[in-house]
């Protein structure tokens, strides 16, 4: 059975038809009520968050963020991004307590460095994955994707981001998207090996001080892989000296990926200053 991700792009699969019959459906509501209230589990906020919700359709998810009580953390406020603009209008027309956003998140996060406490993703990513033509790039949509969500959330934030794989490579493509983008992950499988498997992935922004688990959420849970491949191969060798000058051309170039300005690189760049009297 072909998945929609295979044939059409999300904004021209989710038309106003498809929008509402995805609302309306109660088996839908019902699960996509469980992966949210599963993902805030992940995300174990003590406090109201402020909150964003990547591809938050009509509102589902955003619904339950609000309506969480105050004795489990909440209430949420959200922003909700999609790039559907018949799914948008539909959460207009049910009056959902977040603000909107028309925005592909393949190309990127429009939102300032910071500004999120978490984030959550129902059932979206898997749409980066598929190049609708032979000028996209999913590895490019994934990077811009992940570089955005790091810069957008708070140091020491976390995201939980539920997704469809269609197969391992494809698993493996959108965890080491984020862990390039400096997340530390962990992906969590709920009822693996049947068809109602759920894969979500754990991210955190910065170190969770977790000794073996970056991830500071999924420790001790079963059928979990924690990955953090910058602590691969690291033996001391070969490691870029800090504030030498490939050094900081390498953070440079991290931050020109991640859409920051930074100043021209010249033959003056790393160079010592003498010491003024």
């Amino acid at each position: 059975m072909s998945r929609p991700e295979d044939t059409l792009q999300a904004d021209v699969h989710y038309n106003d038809t498809e929008a509402r019959k995805y609302t309306t459906s109660s088996r839908i509501q019902t699960i996509q009520a469980a992966m949210t209230h599963r993902a805030l589990e992940l995300l174990d906020l003590q406090s109201p968050s402020f909150i964003l919700d990547i591809g938050c359709g009509s509102g589902l998810s955003g619904e339950i963020l609000s309506d969480i009580p105050e004795s489990e953390g909440g209430p949420h406020v959200w922003v909700g991004m999609d790039i559907s603009p018949s799914m948008l209008d539909v959460a207009l027309q049910r009056d959902v307590e977040g603000d909107l956003f028309l925005a592909d998140m393949g190309q990127g996060v429009p939102f300032r460095a910071g500004t999120f406490d978490a984030a959550i993703s129902i059932s979206a990513i898997q749409w980066l994955c598929n190049a609708e033509s032979s000028e996209t790039s999913p590895a490019g949509r994934l990077a811009r994707f992940f570089n955005g969500l790091y810069a957008s959330l708070k140091r020491g934030g976390r995201a939980v981001c539920q997704f469809y794989p269609k197969n391992d490579v494809q698993k493996q493509m959108i965890t080491s998207a984020a862990v390039k983008a400096g997340f530390g992950a962990g992906l969590l499988e709920d009822d693996p090996e049947t068809k109602n498997a759920k894969t979500y992935l754990v991210l955190t922004v910065g170190s969770a001080g977790t000794k073996g688990d970056i991830t500071g959420v999924v420790e001790g849970m079963d059928g979990v892989d924690v990955v953090d491949s910058r602590r691969k191969g690291k033996t001391g060798k070969g490691e870029i000296k800090k504030g030498s000058k490939a050094w900081i051309l390498k953070k440079k170039d991290q931050m020109e990926k991640k859409g920051k300005v930074v100043k021209a690189t010249s033959k003056y760049t790393g160079r010592k200053r003498r010491i003024q009297f």
